[in-house]
């Protein structure tokens, strides 16, 4: 649900369906990684608390009764905890429904946090960090410009855990390529095993137009995944997945080709077999494709 007439495109979750969309910054402040064209059209800025506290008011009497809000864009958690802890009160003021309040979080700038702030907004509403992982793989984040090292992700998401933040992991299949595949999917499980991450939705890369990792691409200098590659690449990764505590499991995303759900690790076995049938179903489309839409 979105209200706000502010430049660039907007973005949310999946899950974030039925949420207000409050974009308290515009952009994204790292807007680096090569495979990302969500917000190469606007330039990153902090909006200020006047004119969040002028869309808070609008939205309220637009939708007095909304019980879900997602703070918006990139990477909500760069704003200090202060001013965060200021918005997340004036919401509560201004919806008295309002139930739950959720964010995108870059990995940087939840490692910014103490561990008392991520507490703080905790019991000021915050219940979701959403967080790109991408990878677990150092070489394949180094490629794509994350910003970050394995282990510094890793870090970062334990932290949100450990806040008692719901955490809303992300990956991508086939962001490797065909170098880095296996070290894609195997490190990516182990990275996932060390967060134990609340949600974990598995994205498949899309090429995008005017991406430098579609430049690369077209170029020969990246070499994407073929349809069964990718089931593979997913084997391998659902396989390597040993959480020690109930994750619910997605690849239903426009860009997968199989859709899957359940929770691991109790439905595990299920889900591995739904790929196996998938690879059979795949198993001649050796072609490297750019997105999973230009299969049908």
């Amino acid at each position: 649900m979105y209200f706000d007439n502010a430049e660039g495109m907007v973005f949310r979750p999946p899950s974030e369906a039925n949420s207000l969309i409050l974009r308290v910054t515009i952009g994204c402040s790292h807007n680096v990684c090569t495979f990302c064209g969500m917000y190469h059209d606007v330039a990153f800025r902090i909006r200020p608390e006047e004119e969040i506290t002028a869309l808070i008011e609008r939205a309220a009497n637009l939708y007095p009764y909304q019980r879900r809000i997602f703070l918006a864009d990139g990477n909500a958690l760069i704003l200090p905890t202060e001013r965060l802890l200021k918005i997340m009160h004036q919401l509560h003021q201004a919806f008295p429904k309002l139930s739950r309040i959720t964010c995108y979080g870059g990995p940087l700038d939840i490692l910014r946090k103490t561990p008392e702030e991520l507490i703080a907004l905790r019991d000021a509403g915050l219940q979701i960090i959403y967080l790109g992982i991408e990878s677990g793989c150092d070489a394949v984040l180094t490629a794509v410009n994350k910003g970050v090292t394995a282990a510094q992700m890793s870090q970062a998401g334990q932290k949100v855990i450990n806040a008692g933040i719901k955490l809303s992991a992300m990956i991508i299949l086939g962001l490797g390529g065909k170098d880095c595949t296996t070290e894609h999917a195997r490190h990516t499980a182990n990275i996932i095993n060390e967060i134990n991450p609340t949600m974990l939705g598995a994205l498949t890369l899309m090429l995008h137009e005017g991406s430098p990792m579609r430049t690369a691409a077209e170029n020969g200098q990246f070499h994407p995944l073929s349809p069964f590659e990718i089931m593979q690449e997913l084997h391998m990764l659902v396989s390597g997945i040993e959480v020690t505590q109930p994750c619910i499991f997605r690849s239903t995303h426009i860009s997968n080709f199989l859709p899957l759900s359940g929770t691991l690790p109790k439905d595990k076995d299920r889900l591995l077999a739904d790929i196996n049938q998938c690879l059979t179903h795949f198993r001649n489309q050796t072609r490297p494709t750019y997105n999973a839409r230009e299969q049908y």
